[in-house]
Parts: C-alpha cells; structure tokens; sequence
C-alpha cells in the first residue's frame, strides 16, 4: 500500500487547459482518485515542439503521462495504461460487448472527429480555405461523428454511454460534445442521446474538475 502511495504521487500530467486529449485523462485520474503534478504546456506558443518536449513525445503533442520510470504519451494509450496499472474505478466493463461498444465509441472520437480540431491541422487549413470554410469542414465531421454516436449507442445507453456507469467512452464523449456546443456551435437538438450525456456529465464531480476552465494554465478569460 504504501510501495502503491509513492507511486501515486510520482504521476506528473504534461497538459493544456483546452485540449480534449489532456481532458480526457485529467477524468479518467479523478475517477481512479489518482493525485497527480500538472504541467502545463503552451501549445498556442509552440511548446510543445521545444526540444524538451519533443523528448517526451516526438508527435509534440499532449498529453503526456509520467509515472516513476514510465513515459507514455497519447491519451488513448494513457488510459489503457491507467487501466492496467491502477484498477480502481475500471474504465472498461467486465462485459464484452459493452467493452467493444466502449472501443467504438472511444475511436469514432479520437480517429474521425478530434483529430480535425488539433491545433496544427487547425492553422493548416486555415491556411487553405477561409474561415467559413473552415468551420463547415469541422461541422460536418462533428456532426458526421455525431449521428454514428447516436446510432451506436442508442441500444445501449443507461444513465451514461454503455449503461448507468461510467466507462471509457464517457471520457471520450464529455470533452468532445461541450467543445462541439461551445467552440464549435453545433447544434444539438438533432442528438438528443449525447445532449441526455452531456446533462449528466455535468453532475459529476470527476468531470467538473477537469473542466477546460478549472485547470491552473486557464486563461482569465476565455
């Protein structure tokens, strides 16, 4: 127990404040009551291309995790590390189906929706098309993303995506709608289940803690 405390206290999160990638972990280590050293990292100065933290990860994106002797970058992998290492509070259900159901979702997020929404593809294709373009292109696959959520959840959702407790695809979801609603103005009505989960995310004290404005790197104002 005490060999499990001192590890505890050696995790050190490389974070930023409105990235749903460092969002989706800073819940999943409140969920597993895992305390842990905020570093922030500047992605709209850069930092996260210096030559420290490319050392970290050569991708020069957050998050990244550190625990004692062990570096892991990538908030999917992160998870599945926590997972394993820390099994309090499991991410996965022990039920295959709602565990597959969890990976579906989890990947519909990370690979055909978020991806569009980091920082460097942003100042990429603001650099080809105009503003109105830009934000057309993101919408569509927000809300592309969106109706395959829908879809796939509706058989399965609870009080929460896979049932009435919280799991991996949670993580996903909470981050990715309320930047959908807030920075990206997508209209929810049309996904009444993910506006249901967004409601009940809200309620829940892990998820408020992570929240982009509760992190010590927040702007003032934002």
């Amino acid at each position: 127990m005490e060999d499990e405390q001192k590890q505890k206290q050696k995790l050190k999160l490389y974070s930023n404040w409105r990235s749903s990638c460092s969002w989706r972990v800073r819940i999943a280590l409140n969920l597993k009551g895992l305390k842990y050293e905020y570093i922030p990292v500047n992605v709209l100065k850069g930092e996260q291309f210096s030559p420290e933290f490319t050392e970290l990860n050569p991708m020069g994106n957050v998050p990244v995790l550190v625990d004692g002797d062990v570096l892991v970058s990538d908030s999917f992998a992160i998870l599945m590390y926590l997972e394993e290492k820390y099994p309090e509070h499991p991410l996965l259900p022990s039920n295959l189906n709602k565990r597959a159901i969890n990976y579906q979702a989890a990947n519909i997020v990370s690979s055909s929706i978020q991806p569009l929404q980091n920082i460097a593809v942003l100042k990429y294709i603001e650099e080809k098309v105009s503003a109105d373009d830009k934000l057309s292109l993101l919408t569509y696959h927000i809300t592309k993303g969106f109706q395959a959520l829908e879809k796939l959840l509706k058989d399965h959702a609870g009080r929460y995506a896979t049932g009435d407790e919280v799991f991996l695809a949670d993580l996903f979801l909470a981050p990715q709608i309320h930047g959908a609603i807030k920075w990206f103005n997508i209209d929810m009505v049309q996904f009444p289940l993910l506006s249901r989960l967004n409601d009940a995310y809200s309620e829940l004290l892990p998820f408020q803690d992570a929240m982009p404005e509760k992190q010590p790197d927040a702007p003032p104002h934002h």
